[in-house]
């Protein structure tokens, strides 16, 4: 249930600030907007106000605004109030304000993440058990949070690094932990479980974990232009990275078997909000940078699509054809669509190899 609602959560704030992007600019310019939709069909909520049709689609994997005038196929009237009656530049910036508003949200998720947040502070001197996860091995050798891990295989630990380090290199191997618990000493040999993790070529290689993570003693907070700088800086450090990403992807660089899809995303979510609401927030806010990025991609269907086709008719001087525009937009649905049923595969062998 936890990952159902924060799947539908995390990608509908991501969704909406989208759409809205496209709404609102649309709406400034003076183009009618008939229809704002999240999710897809069949709608399991629509109401009419004004000229809008608002509509909750049951599929919640998508969203779109619908605005007069701006399919290929609809027939033009010029009227004032259509999508193509605007100038090039009005056009480009309803396009462009989806992709922008997800930039906007990752940089305010950021900047509040810093804020409410603050930087957390460990333990020079000692490593205090923090999260444990349920019916992992930590967890079954009664391990709390709040303990004190003193040794492990004899060697004593005042690092949580150096701990993590001789734990990541036994694979379902056991290890003798020694921690305090009250006024006890506990000793227990706990075996290690594989965790996958995926290498920059796709592969999936495993290290061994015990559950549990590092206990802060304490959260420094930082001032509201400390926060602002840091939201700043980590929103375009997350830029950069997707970009890279992107760009090797392209380039053949990094391997497809990389990506992940709505099932990723969806498992992945359960994992985050579980840790807490700053770990589903990062997480939210990385994400939006990616479909910020993505959604620039010069492929038809998607915004940096119709950005080529906005600057092809700016340099012509005429929009394209309607059949060019067409032809465009098959071609455009079929690599989405391909691109989906892809990352679905993806994320499905991710799911048979981690078990």
């Amino acid at each position: 249930m936890v990952t159902i609602v924060s799947f539908v959560f995390v990608l509908g704030i991501l969704i909406f600030i989208h759409e809205l992007g496209h709404f609102l600019v649309a709406k400034k310019v003076g183009i009618r907007v008939e229809r704002f939709s999240l999710g897809f069909p069949p709608n399991i909520l629509s109401k009419k106000k004004g000229e809008t049709t608002y509509c909750i689609g049951i599929i919640p994997l998508g969203g779109y605004v619908k605005m007069a005038g701006e399919q290929p196929d609809e027939e033009a009237t010029g009227a004032p109030d259509e999508f193509m009656s605007k100038t090039v530049a009005q056009r480009a910036a309803v396009i462009f304000a989806g992709p922008f508003m997800n930039y906007v949200l990752a940089m305010a998720l950021m900047i509040g993440i810093f804020y409410f947040g603050g930087r957390p502070i460990f333990d020079e001197e000692r490593v205090i058990v923090g999260q444990v996860s349920e019916d992992g091995p930590a967890a079954e050798a009664g391990l709390v949070e709040g303990d004190q891990i003193i040794s492990i295989n004899g060697r004593p630990v005042q690092h949580f690094d150096t701990l993590r380090t001789i734990i990541n290199g036994h694979i379902n191997e056991p290890v003798l932990l020694a921690w305090v618990h009250g006024q006890d000493t506990v000793v227990a040999e706990i075996v290690t479980e594989a965790a996958p993790i995926q290498n920059d070529q796709g592969q999936i290689d495993s290290i061994g974990v015990i559950g549990f993570t590092q206990k802060p003693i304490s959260y420094e907070s930082y001032s509201l232009g400390e926060s602002i700088t840091g939201g700043f800086v980590t929103t375009h450090v997350i830029v950069a990275e997707t970009v890279k990403f992107v760009s090797k992807f392209v380039t053949g660089q990094v391997s497809p078997k990389m990506i992940g899809g709505p099932l990723f995303i969806a498992r992945q979510s359960g994992k985050e909000a579980r840790k807490g609401a700053t770990s589903l927030f990062f997480f939210m806010a990385v994400l939006s940078v990616n479909l910020g990025v993505l959604n620039v991609l010069p492929i038809p269907v998607l915004d940096g699509g119709h950005l080529v086709f906005l600057a092809v008719e700016k340099i012509k001087g005429s929009p394209l054809s309607m059949k060019t525009r067409m032809m465009a937009q098959q071609v455009g649905l079929v690599v989405l669509l391909s691109l989906i049923v892809f990352v679905t595969y993806n994320d499905i062998l991710r799911v048979i190899r981690e078990f």
